[in-house]
């Protein structure tokens, strides 16, 4: 009970970070390219209350926390976007989809230049090496940061798969040409069903798998 206590306190705050400025980055893209409708429903803030989503945000880390998955995923409510007020709608989707993604790989990189700053003394795993004495307060943080890079890092990749409702899928839709593109926006409404079959198949491990690991040794280093 005391270790998973331990475990939500330093997963918690990354996970409502990384999905709050995830959203928000949608909105306040949007909000340049011309759509202003997360700007009048008060969904630039990063207020998390604003952006909480009761099952995504809280019951779905919790739930992998507490049975000590390997990585912690959530999500917050989708910031609304109306890509018709968007100036040139095709193409204006693609930086509005990617702007999530690319600001969780922009929180992965913070995170990792402060785990860098942090932790000098620590092994992979946040323990003192070498008899340094670091505090609880220091030694904390640093894994808050561990966390984050990994939490980060596993949202943009999860969120890049090319499979619509998913910010990847959107991407394409902008990309390809039109026939295709409409072709792939037909499959959202059966995107989230594909995406459990893929979970629950472990496809959905191999396929995110590689670009997390690789990401990971990006962001920290040989070590």
């Amino acid at each position: 009970m005391e270790e998973s206590i331990r475990q939500i306190a330093i997963w918690a705050l990354p996970v409502l970070i990384a999905v709050v400025f995830h959203e928000v980055a949608h909105g306040w893209v949007a909000y340049q390219l011309g759509d202003s409708t997360a700007a009048r429903l008060g969904r630039l803030t990063l207020n998390p209350f604003a952006h909480v989503d009761l099952f995504g945000t809280i019951l779905v880390p919790l739930i992998l926390i507490v049975s000590n998955a390997p990585f912690v995923f959530g999500y917050a409510k989708p910031v609304p976007v109306n890509f018709s007020n968007l100036r040139n709608p095709k193409r204006d989707m693609i930086w509005v989809a990617a702007a999530g993604p690319a600001t969780n790989l922009l929180l992965a990189f913070v995170c990792s230049v402060a785990w860098k700053f942090l932790a000098p003394g620590f092994g992979d795993q946040a323990t003192p090496a070498g008899g340094s004495r670091f505090s609880d307060y220091t030694a904390a943080l640093v894994l808050m940061a561990q966390s984050g890079i990994l939490i980060n890092i596993v949202l943009a990749v999860f969120n890049l798969l090319p499979l619509p409702p998913l910010d990847g899928g959107r991407v394409m839709v902008g990309l390809l040409p039109r026939t295709l593109s409409i072709t792939l926006a037909k499959i959202e409404p059966y995107g989230f069903i594909i995406l459990i079959v893929l979970l629950m198949t472990h496809t959905l491990d191999r396929i995110i798998d590689p670009p997390t690991e690789f990401l990971l040794r990006l962001y920290l280093g040989a070590h």
